[in-house]
């Protein structure tokens, strides 16, 4: 029936600064970009390797996510990686701060957690 994730869509407060994010820092290719008019709002594909997808939105006057304490509702966006240590190395030389590498206790699995501009949750899992 379900196949895989799609896409996850996230609402920013700075349209520049978190495509320079997504794109520029994580890496994730962009597909395609539009600005409607009509809703003053942006709106960004972008590309993981594996063909899954975020869509990066702007809308004017979005109030802010709840997140500490956490709320209900989706809680953490997280993207396997080969290596946590690497890419948690090149996060921190970006000058994003990384929470301390931790162990999944049931799957033996390498994992930690930055957040992105606006402080959405984003985890990095061990493959």
């Amino acid at each position: 029936m379900l196949n895989s994730i799609h896409h996850a869509a996230i609402i920013c407060s700075d349209y520049p600064r978190s495509k320079h994010f997504y794109n520029e820092i994580l890496g994730l290719q962009i597909i395609d970009e539009h600005y409607r008019a009509q809703r003053d709002s942006y709106k960004l594909d972008l590309k993981l390797p594996n063909g899954g997808q975020i869509e990066l939105f702007s809308f004017p006057n979005a109030p802010e996510r709840p997140s500490f304490p956490e709320a209900q509702g989706l809680r953490h966006l997280a993207f396997s990686v080969k290596s946590v240590e690497h890419v948690r190395d090149y996060l921190e030389e970006q000058g994003i701060s990384v929470e301390d590498i931790r162990i999944d206790e049931y799957t033996g699995k390498k994992f930690t957690f930055f957040a992105d501009p606006d402080g959405l949750p984003l985890e990095l899992y061990e493959e």
